[in-house]
């Protein structure tokens, strides 16, 4: 996809103004001159002015105060200019000259699971690539741009650790133009809602921990890793109530879910009378995506709300699924998968269905979510993890120093790395909606 350029100091827009004006000032002579001509004449003539008002109405609407807003067209020579472009389908293009979009190190607020440079890697070439659609270009993300659009405006993103990494990814995008006493980061509902604020903006980038979506055993921020998972699938209003009002929701939840069996909930946690059953997992997921596109139907503001659905992050923890060892994972990777349209059995299509209809089910019922497909160019990204080279949150065993493969994190992404590219993903439909 290519950018439009235009604005007020463009040669070209000031040439089509000046033609406009002439050819209005020369219709309304043509009329003066034949208005004996009779009404028929007239009537095409009051049509030509009116066309020509659109024409200059339109011109000046897309100079936009002198800013254009990013949108996307077809780059093919044997596209229309109506053509859409499949953001998702492309490769990865190495560029090191205009990547990585922020140093590691300049972002005030990076993350120490996602510090791989912090913690120790040396091969750095995961921050040089940039995702190349076939047939179009992204737009290059603007922080200003985003922010400006963001103004007296919220960014929620809602999920899990992976939706937490993007967040901090589009936080460590806009850092850097703003100075250090116009942001802030504060936590509010016991922890759940992490809050980055640019003051002079009046915008807001959030993520609010909720990795099942509704509620469940594991909704506390730190404390979460429960042996027995348990879901309360109808309910989701003691998280709701912290995103209702937002203007741009980002949600994702996956991989709390990988699991053949759910403990369902009817009841409330601590109701001596509550029901417990197993169910199987993607009977549950449809259920828990159900209540949420419910609540969703009743309480968006259709004409204030903009809704995302990020599709499942990929894991490398097999070596064994693009041809290497068996019994390693993504621990000293350094090269990405090269097979087009590698497909891992981290990632599972019969639950990306269901997120598929789900959404489906909602636009016919006149709600669009807007899918983020960011599986299957993730996939290739086997390089692109922690693996060691972050924060240990607990001391490392003697058995792990010995195996690093035991500890490697291939579930989560290096910063700057993947999840900018999600970004700039939901920064092209942020503003080509």
């Amino acid at each position: 996809m290519k950018l439009q350029k235009g604005g007020r100091d463009g040669a070209a827009g000031r040439g089509t103004m000046e033609e406009a004006k002439i050819k209005m000032a020369k219709t309304y002579q043509i009329v003066l001159a034949g208005s004996s001509w009779g009404v028929r004449n007239t009537f095409h003539s009051l049509v030509a002015i009116l066309t020509t008002l659109v024409v200059i109405t339109t011109i000046y609407l897309r100079q936009d105060g002198g800013h254009v807003s990013p949108k996307i067209n077809a780059s093919s020579s044997n596209s229309s200019s109506s053509s859409k472009c499949d953001l998702f389908s492309g490769k990865w293009v190495f560029d090191n000259e205009s990547y990585p979009l922020y140093k590691e190190k300049e972002c005030t607020f990076m993350s120490d699971q996602l510090a791989c440079e912090k913690f120790g890697r040396k091969d750095l070439s995961y921050q040089n690539w940039r995702w190349q659609p076939h047939h179009c270009n992204l737009p290059r993300f603007n922080a200003t741009a985003l922010l400006e659009r963001l103004r007296n405006r919220r960014l929620v993103f809602v999920g899990d650790s992976l939706n937490r990494g993007q967040w901090a990814s589009m936080v460590c995008l806009v850092d850097s133009i703003l100075p250090k006493t116009l942001k802030s980061m504060h936590s509010t509902a016991n922890g759940s809602l992490n809050i980055f604020k640019a003051k002079d903006y009046n915008a807001t980038i959030e993520h609010y921990w909720s990795p099942l979506l509704v509620e469940s055993n594991s909704d506390d921020p730190v404390n979460h890793r429960v042996p027995e998972r348990t879901v309360r699938v109808k309910a989701i209003e003691k998280h709701a109530r912290y995103w209702t009002d937002a203007d741009f929701l980002v949600f994702n939840t996956y991989l709390w879910w990988r699991r053949p069996v759910m403990n369902v909930l009817w009841g409330s946690f601590g109701d001596p009378d509550g029901v417990y059953k197993g169910v199987e997992m993607l009977r549950v997921y449809e259920m828990a995506l159900r209540t949420w596109s419910d609540w969703l139907e009743v309480h968006v503001n259709r004409n204030k709300t903009h809704l995302f659905f990020v599709s499942m992050s990929p894991t490398h923890e097999r070596a064994e699924e693009w041809r290497a060892a068996k019994g390693n994972n993504c621990y000293s990777e350094t090269d990405m998968i090269a097979e087009e349209g590698y497909w891992g059995k981290g990632s599972d299509p019969k639950m990306m269905h269901v997120v598929e209809n789900v959404i489906d089910d909602l636009k016919a019922r006149g709600l669009n979510v807007q899918m983020l497909n960011i599986t299957q160019l993730s996939e290739y990204r086997k390089e692109g993890h922690p693996s060691i080279y972050r924060k240990q949150w607990d001391a490392l065993t003697q058995e792990q120093i010995a195996n690093p493969n035991s500890y490697a994190d291939c579930i989560h992404w290096c910063l700057p790395g993947v999840p900018d590219v999600w970004n700039e993903l939901l920064y092209a439909y942020i503003f080509h909606q």
